[in-house]
């Protein structure tokens, strides 16, 4: 079905509705309301099938770091197709985009994350990180070292193994999860969580909560700790700056591998190449997606310390997947990682951009439906309350406020996510000043209908 003479809106809703099953969606309701259908992109702006043009303030799924509309990753999706469309890499065999990739990206990582283990998403990358760890214990003669920690309301992706090491709760309830061998622990989220502590001394008791169990669990059965450095999906979730150095001295102090999830924080998203860059922390494993490839073809992986990759190369690893380096994902890989270095856009994130999104946003905390206004980088987030004063929750069922307000936001032509009662935007991270300062404009008009919405339904009322 060609898709240059876009057919009209209803017929396409039609289509959608009877045939094609979304993510994470109640799709009976969806179909009834109708999908809003995408037709185009350019920069930081959608148009959907009736001409309407919206600020992506999500960058697709926290992907599409540098913009819509990039033709130089079409022309290098074009050239390794007519070149190399497929060729896998199980049977002795490489090829030149899957291991100029891997190299360049063991260049840019920090510290002896020199190894890759390619797949096709964050999640399979996360699977793969539950079968690597336990092997290279396994190798080590200490087999019992099974069991992986991972936080509440994290998120490591949707397949059996990374919904499983995400804290979901409403994952789990469905198809089986969490997998044995795999524990929570709260995580550091101190507005909805910190009660009279200061952030300071509740993350130091959050991270207390790691060693906590691995004590419980004997350090001897431990296999690793993994979080993401800023909590994506979970709401953008900023952990306090007393965490992340104690959570690095307590895996270094018991010998647990540290996971960094990075499919969100990694490739310019926090300022840095990688956020574990940002908060100081040394992985043994990074988690890699979304941004590699700017979401312009499916890619993922694991960069992967030297003291794993050398153990794992002692014995044949029985895991991969058929797409593993695919030589077009990698070759548009490495176009958009030149892109993003060449045309400095992460530098301008740090010194430019997140600065100014960090300023315009805080002043958003002076909403009367704002209990806080954070950002890290080019994530940023709003708890929304019936009190701010008390850093109250709404009486109303959890995410009942967010869904009206993102509604509204949809209706404003701006790509607002809720999760929960919290707001969160993601930008593109070649996005101007002046369509950061737009975010803000209808951001607060937002806001606006949302409070006076929640008044006539009577829905301002505290727990």
């Amino acid at each position: 079905m060609s898709l240059t003479n876009t057919p009209p809106t209803a017929e396409l809703q039609a289509l959608d509705a009877a045939h094609h099953m979304h993510p994470f969606t109640a799709n009976g309701a969806l179909g009834a309301k109708g999908a809003r259908i995408i037709t185009r992109a350019e920069g930081v702006r959608l148009t959907d099938s009736e001409g309407v043009e919206l600020i992506d303030g999500m960058a697709g799924l926290w992907c599409v770091n540098i913009g819509y509309g990039r033709a130089e990753l079409a022309e290098a999706a074009a050239r390794q197709m007519r070149e190399l469309p497929f060729y896998n890499t199980f049977f002795q065999t490489s090829h030149v985009p899957a291991l100029t990739l891997a190299a360049k990206l063991a260049e840019l990582a920090p510290g002896d994350l020199n190894h890759v283990f390619f797949a096709g998403s964050g999640s399979e990358a996360n699977d793969t990180n539950i079968r690597m760890v336990r092997q290279y214990w396994a190798l080590k003669g200490q087999p019992q070292r099974r069991t992986i920690i991972a936080r509440r309301n994290g998120y490591h992706g949707s397949t059996m193994g990374g919904g499983s090491l995400g804290g979901m709760a409403a994952m789990h309830a469905q198809g089986g999860m969490p997998i044995p061998d795999i524990v929570h622990i709260d995580q550091p989220y101190w507005w909805g969580e910190g009660g009279d502590m200061t952030p300071e001394d509740f993350g130091l008791d959050r991270a207390h909560q790691l060693e906590a169990k691995i004590l419980e669990l004997g350090p001897e059965n431990v296999a690793a700790f993994i979080a993401e450095p800023v909590q994506g999906a979970g709401g953008v979730i900023i952990p306090p700056d007393s965490y992340w150095p104690e959570v690095q001295r307590i895996v270094d102090e018991y010998g647990i591998l540290l996971i960094a999830d990075e499919v969100i924080t990694g490739f310019g998203r926090l300022g840095h190449w990688f956020g574990s860059q940002s908060y100081g922390i040394r992985p043994d494993i990074m988690t890699i997606a979304k941004g590699l490839s700017s979401g312009y073809q499916p890619i993922g992986g694991s960069i992967v310390c030297d003291a794993i990759a050398n153990t794992i190369a002692q014995d044949e690893f029985n895991h991969g997947y058929t797409y593993s380096g695919h030589p077009v994902a990698a070759a548009v890989a490495l176009e958009n990682l030149r892109i993003l270095d060449e045309d400095a856009i992460i530098t301008r994130v740090h010194d430019a951009t997140a600065p100014h999104l960090a300023q315009a946003w805080a002043r958003l905390a002076d909403h009367p439906l704002v209990g806080e206004a954070v950002s890290r980088g080019l994530m940023a987030s709003l708890a929304l309350t019936p009190d701010k004063t008390r850093r109250a929750h709404f009486a109303a069922e959890p995410g009942t406020a967010g869904y009206i307000c993102r509604e509204y936001s949809f209706g404003n032509n701006l790509i607002m996510r809720h999760v929960g009662d919290r707001m969160i935007i993601a930008p593109p991270l070649v996005i101007s000043h002046s369509d950061i300062d737009e975010i803000i404009l209808r951001a607060t008009r937002t806001l606006d209908q949302t409070l006076a919405h929640l008044h006539r339904e009577g829905l301002m009322s505290a727990q």
